[in-house]
């Protein structure tokens, strides 16, 4: 579903990935892990397409398609959705008019909508522009209303924990776990994701399938997500500088 290689990225000409390689079969969920500021935004800022983020050099597929060159627009067209770490707020448009546009594109998630709504109590931010005046855990709770209403094919999620409160937490984990249980369109198994989260209770509703963990722009391992978490949460990221590029890091499953 995904696949990239040796991509070098750029902002502002500061180079900010070096020679990402990671693959995401399809029907597989992965968490990516790491410190602050080593890249993973960066990384899914990416290949979600937006402009200020220069691919140098590399190959990037999304369900077989090259889209080194295609627009954020073409991109989420083609099943390519991101909750953002911090989303934006778009002044002039309601949630309902752009819940009623999907609703025309997917009748079949009308009913899953709603009740979503009615479990998240966002009845109340339906006249409201998007995000307007919402806090953190609500701006996330909308992102991940719109983007289980798209059923995409890839879903990246950026820290969907930040910012949610502990009650809110483990109802808002459920609802990932049922986004990531979904089957696609004709063979697929079900929707592919990309994780960026430190929480156990985020990922302890979706069956991880890979976990990597990513330094200073660049994916240095992978394996077991259940192993990587626990010694990352018991060691930090300093053990993985120091056991980098050795086979042994984590060892099986």
């Amino acid at each position: 579903m995904l696949y990239i290689k040796n991509l070098v990225v750029e902002v502002k000409g500061k180079q900010i990935l070096n020679n990402v390689n990671l693959e995401v079969p399809d029907g597989e969920v992965h968490l990516l892990l790491g410190p602050n500021g080593c890249g993973k935004t960066s990384l899914l800022m990416t290949i979600m397409g937006y402009h200020f983020y220069r691919v140098v050099r590399g190959e990037m597929m999304v369900d077989g398609q090259d889209i080194v060159e295609a627009s954020l627009l073409e991109r989420a067209r083609s099943g390519i959705g991101l909750l953002e770490q911090r989303p934006p707020t778009i002044s002039g448009v309601k949630l309902c008019t752009l819940l009623e546009y999907i609703f025309k594109r997917h009748p079949d998630k009308k009913e899953e909508l709603r009740e979503f709504i009615r479990n998240a109590g966002m009845e109340a931010f339906l006249d409201r522009s998007i995000n307007d005046g919402l806090s953190g855990g609500e701006m996330k709770r909308l992102e991940l209303l719109l983007l289980s209403a798209r059923s995409p094919l890839l879903a990246m999620l950026d820290e969907p924990d930040s910012g949610v409160d502990i009650e809110s937490l483990d109802w808002q984990s459920q609802w990932i776990g049922k986004l990531f249980s979904q089957k696609g369109s004709g063979t697929r198994r079900r929707t592919s994701g990309l994780i960026v989260s430190h929480s156990r209770a985020v990922v302890s509703n979706v069956k991880l399938d890979k976990a990597h963990v990513m330094l200073q722009g660049t994916i240095v391992c992978s394996g077991s997500p259940r192993r990587m978490l626990e010694q990352v949460m018991e060691s930090g990221f300093g053990s993985c500088a120091i056991c980098r590029g050795e086979k042994r890091l984590y060892g099986k499953e």
